[in-house]
């Protein structure tokens, strides 16, 4: 497979996360397997009882062990670690060694996703609807969610005008998103999701309303004083992101004075701890 070619995504069923990762090219879902081991038997050790059916498996001769593919993805502790992933097919051939009250339904969900996947190319409406499924679920607000997908918009047309201005390396796209953060959080983007207790998570998807707002203005006004001044390059284009970071840093101070507090927040929308 093209590692290039591979999107990791996460699916819920029945509100349980199963990681997996869509190839574009065969236009397929590879699931981990000790995911679905763990929606099927509600184990509280899936990984060892993958182990046990897997050394089974292989004393039968089972073709399905040769099948799985090692691929990177996100463990709970944050980190992409090698995980066993079979395609939609093997998954199946795998419910079938797994006895299960769930079989069935896993069956139909599993049926229905490639195709919900396939179809979201030709209908990119369904990918944002799956998007707003998603942050219910988790528990956002319809207030909320409408900010975060204005949010993802609006952060596109800065990165267009960014291209315009000579900016084409990732590395510069976080250098400028750092310099507005800085201006108005006092932090950078991985020294604010420390503050916030996350890993790899979405720094966005753990802000307050105020902070997604603050993020958003900042943006804005970055994209605006960038299409006014054309700045060119990485340096000028700092210049400019500064700014408009300050104009959030105004915003902020402005509200922190009338409410007597500060509206930078530590919390965050984590289901889960990390451990160190």
């Amino acid at each position: 497979m093209n590692e290039n070619k591979l999107e990791t995504i996460s699916n819920l069923f029945e509100g349980k996360e199963i990681r997996s990762v869509w190839d574009s090219e065969k236009e397929d879902y590879y699931f981990s397997v000790v995911d679905v081991i763990g929606v099927l038997t509600d184990s509280v050790e899936p990984r060892k009882y993958w182990s046990v059916l897997k050394n089974r498996l292989k004393k039968e001769g089972s073709e399905l062990t040769t099948k799985c593919s090692q691929l990177k993805m996100k463990a709970p502790d944050g980190k992409i670690r090698l995980r066993d992933a079979l395609d939609t097919k093997g998954i199946f051939r795998l419910i079938e060694s797994v006895p299960s009250p769930k079989a069935e339904p896993f069956k139909l969900w599993l049926a229905g996703l490639g195709s919900e996947r396939v179809d979201e190319v030709f209908d990119p409406e369904i990918a944002i609807k799956r998007a707003v499924d998603y942050y219910r679920k988790k528990g956002y607000s319809d207030q909320w969610i409408e900010a975060r997908l204005k949010g993802i918009l609006n952060r596109n047309k800065l990165t267009d005008v960014w291209k315009e201005g000579g900016i084409s390396k990732d590395y510069e796209y976080g250098i400028l998103t750092n310099e507005i953060y800085k201006e108005w959080s006092g932090m950078k983007a991985s020294e604010y999701k420390t503050y916030k207790g996350i890993r790899k998570e979405s720094l966005r998807d753990n802000m307050t309303d105020i902070e997604i707002a603050l993020t958003d203005l900042g943006e804005i006004a970055t994209r605006e004083l960038a299409k006014e001044h054309k700045p060119y390059g990485l340096e000028q284009n700092k210049a400019i992101a500064k700014m408009g970071g300050n104009v959030s840093k105004v915003a902020r101070d402005n509200l922190e004075q009338k409410l007597g507090k500060s509206v930078i927040s530590n919390q965050n929308k984590l289901n889960y701890q990390y451990l160190d």
